[in-house]
């Protein structure tokens, strides 16, 4: 019983029943039952239990904050240090699946990455936070950066008190409860087990499992054993299994990913979804790229390709993707160039075109053997699963993609006037407008119904996603233990995020990041590509050489690899990521951020790497 419950004064003596009471019955029970429901009354309801529950998580952490503050104030040993702030955020980790979800701007200032934010108004802003002090508080403490340490710890204390104030004016509801409770198990999957948020402490499996303790224990406030003794039970042990499976992990490389994923976190995610609708509690009907309602990351049709759409009405239709997929082929939006968007982007290898940068178009509209635009030709596969387009990062929406094709004079030396032009001079392509929009052919029906094709070019069942439905037996076990390296040792998945392996960040998958990893200009690997990517449109340090994180889904089929073609094997891109990127070559980059430290695979390790990544 709470603080509040324990308030209400209970009678120490029997009620006695006056005279008053035998001459009017009535009264009495009216006074009865406003006794009872002045107690009822007063109880919290289990939302504001919740709310409670999380407002004294963040005073542990405040004081386990000021705790660590001590310890580096005082120069305290290495390890009385490092068990501060191991303690601290296992503080944080209690507040996180409430914190991240109403204060995400808050939570990013207490454990976003420790990389430089460039922000939308080109505002390059420093990382602070859990993060940037585990840099400088494993393996060993930085005795030389005293004062930035000092200082980060500060900023660490100020965040938490901004996290109290905001929090307190939040007002949590039952539904967004369990939606955070829900995205918090899809967090452990994507982002704790995979080190994402401790990659020098190593210290992710234990936070998990504090994590999953909290939400346990904030889900007693909705008695669910009341409703349902049996669900109760199920979900009780699907908790108590998943926290026992991290706790007793020998360690982090040899953690057992795929099974805790596929036997304990996919159940766990199931069942509260079932708690939430047994209690009543609305389930969202929003539209998100991951639907609201999955059970779990890997249940079939749980994204949604038609999410980053500008507007409702550019949404797809079967007659928008037909009509698209027929002017994907035709040269009609290329001018004299003889040219289609399957010139480089082929269907049969999966929608790219096998060459290291794609040939170029001529000025003159004519094809050139040898000249070549700057960049490779990606997949279109899975693209709708992406916040943004190209390597830079330069449109948002796949329409402007198109626009941008079409009109690059590079690539298509196309003119989308002239284009609606050709098209309205085409009997069976007005039909097949009129037919899609009402508007008919136009600059932007043209762009959607392409956007519209590339968006129904999705595919999230390979042998990898069967396993996890059921069909056990789809992986061998040495594409087993290149999915636990891939998630674990080999840090892939703390950059190719499952289960899309791409870089829209879960579990709210709204944004896709880039990367700085040093790509050479040649596969000799003496200097780095020259192509400084997004760093032409924004001009800030941060994205010199940063390109956008690709789908490693269908690699088996989209040699050559990286954004200038430069390795032809997989082979290759592991050894590369196993050296540490560009600076592990010795390039010297300020702003990688990859991990320029060796991964030290074995060649075993490597093999079955890349035999992962061909299920997918």
């Amino acid at each position: 019983m709470s603080s509040a419950q324990t308030s209400v004064p209970v009678p120490s003596q029997p009620i006695r029943l006056n005279r008053w009471w035998l001459i009017m019955p009535g009264a009495g029970v009216l006074f009865l039952c406003a006794v009872y429901g002045f107690w009822i009354g007063s109880r919290p309801t289990p939302v504001q239990q919740v709310k409670q529950s999380f407002m004294r998580d963040i005073d542990d952490l405040d004081s386990a904050v000021s705790q660590l503050q001590q310890t580096i104030r005082t120069r305290s040993d290495d390890a009385a240090i490092q068990a501060a702030f191991r303690r601290a955020r296992l503080a944080y980790k209690r507040t996180e699946f409430i914190s991240a979800y109403y204060s995400p701007e808050t939570t990013r200032a207490l454990n976003g990455p420790n990389l430089p934010d460039v922000d939308d108004d080109l505002r390059v802003n420093a990382p602070e936070g859990f993060q940037v002090l585990e840099e400088d508080l494993f393996p060993a403490v930085n005795r030389a950066k005293q004062t930035e340490i000092v200082h980060q710890a500060a900023l660490l204390r100020s965040n938490v008190n901004r996290l109290r104030t905001i929090s307190a004016s939040n007002e949590l509801t039952d539904s967004h409860v369990f939606d955070a409770m829900r995205l918090e198990v899809f967090r452990i999957v994507t982002l704790g087990i995979t080190g994402f948020d401790s990659p020098k402490a190593f210290h992710s499996l234990p936070e998990a499992a504090t994590s999953l303790q909290r939400l346990r224990q904030q889900l007693e406030a909705y008695k669910l054993a009341d409703q349902n003794p049996e669900l109760a039970r199920r979900l009780t042990n699907a908790f108590d299994e998943s926290i026992h499976t991290l706790q007793t992990a020998r360690s982090f490389d040899s953690f057992d990913r795929l099974v805790f994923i596929r036997q304990y976190a996919n159940r766990l995610s199931s069942l509260l979804l079932d708690a939430q609708k047994t209690l009543s509690i609305p389930v969202f009907t929003e539209s998100r790229l991951l639907a609201p309602n999955a059970r779990t990351l890997t249940d079939s049709g749980v994204f949604n390709p038609a999410y980053f759409v500008n507007m409702d009405e550019q949404r797809p239709t079967p007659e928008r993707v037909a009509l698209g997929k027929r002017l994907f082929v035709s040269p009609m939006l290329s001018a004299d160039a003889n040219r289609t968007c399957a010139t480089c982007h082929q269907p049969d290898r999966a929608f790219t075109d096998g060459e290291p940068t794609s040939l170029a178009v001529n000025r003159d509209g004519t094809n050139r053997s040898g000249h070549r635009i700057a960049r490779n030709a990606p997949t279109l596969l899975n693209a709708a699963f992406q916040a943004t387009q190209f390597a830079d990062s330069r449109v948002v929406f796949l329409e402007d993609q198109a626009a941008d094709v079409i009109q690059n004079e590079q690539e298509m030396h196309g003119s989308l006037p002239e284009a609606v032009k050709a098209l309205r001079r085409n009997p069976t392509y007005r039909a097949e407008f009129a037919k899609s929009y009402s508007e008919g052919i136009t600059e932007q029906t043209i762009k959607n119904a392409i956007a519209s094709y590339i968006r129904s070019l999705t595919g999230l069942d390979s042998r990898l996603d069967r396993y996890f439905r059921g069909q056990t037996n789809a992986l061998t076990a040495e594409e087993k233990y290149g999915f636990n390296l891939f998630m674990g040792k080999g840090k892939c998945a703390t950059c190719h995020f499952f289960p899309l392996f791409n870089g829209t960040v879960p579990p709210a998958f709204q944004e896709t990041e880039s990367e700085v990893l040093g790509t050479p200009a040649t596969a000799s690997g003496k200097k780095v590509d020259p192509d400084v990517g997004k760093f032409i449109l924004t001009q800030r340090e941060p994205h010199r050489y940063a390109f956008k994180t690709p789908t490693v889904r269908n690699a088996a089929k989209t040699a050559p690899y990286m954004h200038n073609g430069v390795y032809r094997t997989l082979d290759e891109v592991v050894e590369f990521y196993n050296k540490g990127g560009g600076n592990g070559l010795g390039f010297n980059l300020p702003n990688q951020t990859l991990p320029f430290d060796q991964l030290n695979l074995s060649g075993p390790e490597k093999k079955a790497l890349v035999a992962f990544m061909k299920v997918l």
